[in-house]
């Protein structure tokens, strides 16, 4: 559709996380900065954001940035009962037939890690949409995987990622056992005016476009009605190239904008 008519080599807003589209912000990189050093550092991490910032997709960089040294394994539904989160972590740690007896389980889940330990590798485990998590037993089971270590480090690394609520969640007091052992934390922010025209031009360079084809207008509108979330300004950018696409403007200025604002009002 509007790929050819602007230059593109695929869609610069798509829905999906790849890593190649992931633009750097200052927080992001600073962000992107703490994660890898505290996965390094075998830590237990929590990086939290609202829906839509890039919390996925900085996971996925992290991945990248990691080296062969490191095992990700990444959970991306959460809604496990304790003993099926310890299963699936084991089976992610190459343990075919996991016990169905939680001590066997656990002995199991040790020997492994220290056998990854042995191959100069460290298991890193990410738990996306760690809100989702039902039960504080859960919550229980991953603090207590920070008991397997050496005298001297870890034996493996957590990142826990998810929305505020996660955040206001752990704060309660029963999960004070939990907060203790969190090495590191870093809250997402949504992008100002500046770094909202830098992430369009960035995502229209990687697509194989040209920047500014964005309007100062265009652009201050689309950070207004998206609130410098990146998934809203994907949605609301993908609009507006289809209005102008229709047009067969060569830029995208206030006008295209303003004709799809009733269509942004159900989508964000």
């Amino acid at each position: 559709m509007y790929e050819d008519f602007y230059g593109f080599s695929e869609r610069p807003f798509s829905k999906t996380p790849d890593p190649r589209f992931l633009y750097l912000s200052r927080m992001h990189r600073e962000a992107l900065a703490r994660l890898t050093y505290a996965v390094e550092e075998r830590d237990l991490v929590l990086l939290t954001g609202g829906i839509g910032c890039g919390k996925t997709t900085l996971s996925r960089a992290l991945m990248d940035e990691l080296g062969e040294g490191f095992r990700v394994m990444l959970f991306i539904n959460p809604r496990l009962t304790p003993m099926e989160f310890l299963r699936s972590l084991a089976l992610r740690l190459d343990i075919n037939e996991p016990s169905r007896f939680k001590t066997d389980l656990l002995e199991e889940i040790g020997a492994a890690l220290y056998r990854f330990y042995q191959e100069g590798v460290c298991p890193v485990l990410v738990i996306d949409e760690a809100q989702l998590v039902p039960h504080k037993e859960t919550f229980d089971e991953i603090r207590l995987l920070t008991n397997f270590q050496l005298d001297d480090q870890n034996l493996m690394s957590i990142v826990l990622m998810g929305q505020p609520e996660l955040k206001k969640r752990l704060a309660h007091r029963s999960f004070e056992p939990l907060r203790q052992r969190i090495g590191m934390q870093f809250d997402l922010q949504s992008l100002d005016l500046e770094d909202t025209r830098a992430y369009l031009d960035y995502r229209l360079a990687v697509a194989g476009g040209l920047p500014g084809l964005f309007s100062d207008s265009a652009v201050q509108l689309i950070h207004q009605a998206s609130g410098g979330v990146p998934r809203k300004i994907n949605q609301i950018a993908s609009l507006a190239l289809l209005e102008g696409f229709g047009r067969e403007a060569r830029s995208i200025d206030s006008a295209v904008l303003e004709s799809v604002m009733n269509e942004l009002d159900l989508l964000i």
